[in-house]
């Protein structure tokens, strides 16, 4: 079934004694477990509202199974400690989500796991880091907050040969715009907070792969405790039904306005994979049925908190991927653990803005951010 039918569709479970429309809310935290095999219990990731979530998400990706968890890092952290143990090594594409990077640079080496930053996102300079004890390649594509892409199928078949797993953050994209289990990667990363949630009220992560693989990262799970209760698996349910007609709108705003800025002075740089300026974009076009919802770009001697505090319809908030289009500053939000050295080897700087498009009027959303500029 198409994207659209799946979002609403999928997962959802006909309670039969109440048969409403809605999936029911199973708020116990104690199940029988006397007539049956299976140890039910929120820790365990196997309760019901969990489970709804799952079939949900699976579809969308088209993955074998899915796992979530109560923060995207709960998701991120666990697959890594899943996969990797004392003497593994694991290579990692530069541009990464900052809470992303700033666990590897501080937590890895605590744990005698060897890692590994390639130069760029280019398939070259990630294949040149490659050992022979690497167990794991992980790449993010749109990166946050530059936007750069990497070649998710070569990744594959790169790791295919040399016999390593990959794991992928595809917060960005959301399972609307790229769906990179169905193209070669082995488990797909998401912070359920951003767009499979959609309204700025949820924290969540989601993991999305094999049977075999998914099971190997619940195992560790179990451990870490990161599970998501039954309310939020509701919530998350409910939000991802309109999952796909709220991408496809921000799909199309956020066009609009990378166009609209992408020659304006008072602007350096606009980052978004959808002009035909960006580096990534002919990738972007192989890898994506849409460019996503996320514009980065770079202010022409303007304050950024002077600029952001003019706008008065988008709203200087951290996070992202709402149905309000908010705006941040990643050098004050999501990279402010790494070093001023680590933020430059990023590309990113005190004049870089990240902006996330909601579903308003496009129009709007433009009037604003010039009228701030020229205030």
């Amino acid at each position: 079934m198409n994207k659209s039918t799946l979002s609403v569709h999928a997962g959802t479970h006909r309670d039969k004694d109440f048969p409403g429309i809605n999936s029911p809310i199973y708020v116990s935290s104690s199940y029988a477990y006397l007539d049956s095999d299976e140890r039910v219990y929120p820790r365990y990731f196997n309760a019901p509202n969990q489970e709804f979530i799952v079939r949900k998400l699976s579809a969308l990706e088209g993955s074998e199974d899915a796992i979530f968890f109560s923060s995207g890092m709960a998701a991120v952290s666990t697959v890594l400690f899943a996969l990797l143990k004392k003497g593994d090594h694991v290579v990692f594409q530069p541009a990464l989500y900052g809470g992303t990077f700033h666990m590897v640079v501080t937590d890895l080496e605590k744990f005698g796991i060897e890692y590994s930053i390639a130069a760029s996102v280019d398939i070259i300079d990630i294949a040149k880091e490659l050992k022979p004890n690497s167990k794991l390649i992980y790449i993010e594509t749109p990166s946050n907050p530059l936007l750069e892409i990497t070649d998710i199928e070569a990744v594959a078949s790169l790791a295919r040969s040399k016999g390593v797993l990959t794991a992928i953050d595809g917060t960005f994209a959301s399972p609307i715009n790229q769906n990179p289990y169905m193209l070669g990667i082995d488990i797909v990363i998401h912070s359920a907070t951003k767009y499979l949630s959609g309204h700025s009220d949820l924290a969540a992560g989601a993991v999305a792969s094999s049977k075999a693989l998914t099971a190997k990262i619940k195992q560790m799970a179990l451990n870490l405790g990161g599970s998501l209760n039954a309310l939020d698996c509701y919530l998350l349910e409910r939000s991802m039904k309109t999952l796909a007609i709220r991408v496809a709108r921000q799909n199309e705003n956020a066009l609009k306005l990378a166009k609209a800025l992408e020659h304006n002075p008072a602007i350096r740089k606009v980052f978004y994979p959808g002009l035909e300026s960006h580096k990534g974009h002919e990738i972007a076009r192989k890898q994506m049925t849409g460019f996503g919802g996320m514009v980065a770009f770079e202010l022409n001697g303007i304050d950024p908190v002077r600029f952001q505090k003019s706008l008065k319809l988008i709203m200087p908030a951290m996070s992202l991927g709402g149905v309000e289009s908010t705006i941040c500053s990643p050098a004050l939000t999501s990279h402010r653990h790494l070093s001023v050295a680590e933020m430059a080897n990023s590309g990113i700087n005190e004049n870089i803005l990240r902006l996330s498009v909601g579903i308003e009027e496009a129009t709007d959303l433009i009037e604003d951010i010039l009228q701030a500029l020229k205030s």
